[in-house]
């Protein structure tokens, strides 16, 4: 197998691909979608979005300090593709879309009530990086849909149909191929 040399650029693919509400300070709720997001720490929890600076929703993220990240599911993929295209200037996005904001428990973002995973987030840091403006927020509270925990409280989130970005496209995630640390556990 022969490779070509690209010149450098973001080619770690596929990401997660999320919808990220906020509203600013007079209450007008916003959702942008964001493929570039991702976990940053464990203790304590973190995340990170990267926004471009002329988006709309980069000054409500500045001035607010506080957004949802709302995981992505095979029946929010057109939604997700709109917040992603469409300005929240020009465009009521949960209106247009029919989806619910839900009033959060730890900020006043609002959260998406169709997502399966809503994440409220505080920023704790903004990092200037060139095009885009990385979000470094810490997870102050976590929202999950009570259908997909089985009986013993497992949450099983495959169930929701999730979807993630690559290259231009949305796609559904696969089926399993393993569970942590199946490559090393002994066989019975």
């Amino acid at each position: 197998m022969s490779k070509e040399i690209w010149k450098p650029g973001n080619m770690l693919y596929p990401l997660p691909v999320v919808m990220v509400s906020m509203a600013d300070r007079n209450g007008k709720n916003n959702i942008i979608t964001i493929a570039w997001a991702g976990t940053v720490c464990t203790n304590p929890p973190m995340v990170s979005i990267s926004v471009r600076p002329e988006r709309y929703s980069h000054h409500i993220l500045k001035e607010t300090g506080e957004f949802v990240i709302n995981l992505t599911t095979r029946s929010l993929a057109f939604a997700t593709d709109f917040c992603g295209v469409k300005s929240g200037r020009d465009t009521d996005k949960f209106k247009a879309l029919g989806l619910t904001p839900v009033a959060a428990s730890e900020i006043k973002a609002p959260m998406i009530k169709e997502s399966p995973v809503n994440l409220e987030c505080r920023v704790c840091e903004v990092l200037p990086l060139g095009s885009h403006d990385m979000f470094l927020a810490e997870v102050a509270a976590v929202h999950v849909e009570e259908s997909y925990m089985d009986e013993n409280r497992k949450f099983h989130l495959e169930q929701a149909e999730p979807i993630v970005y690559s290259h231009g496209a949305y796609l559904l995630c696969g089926e399993q191929l393993g569970t942590f640390g199946y490559s090393v556990r002994k066989k019975l």
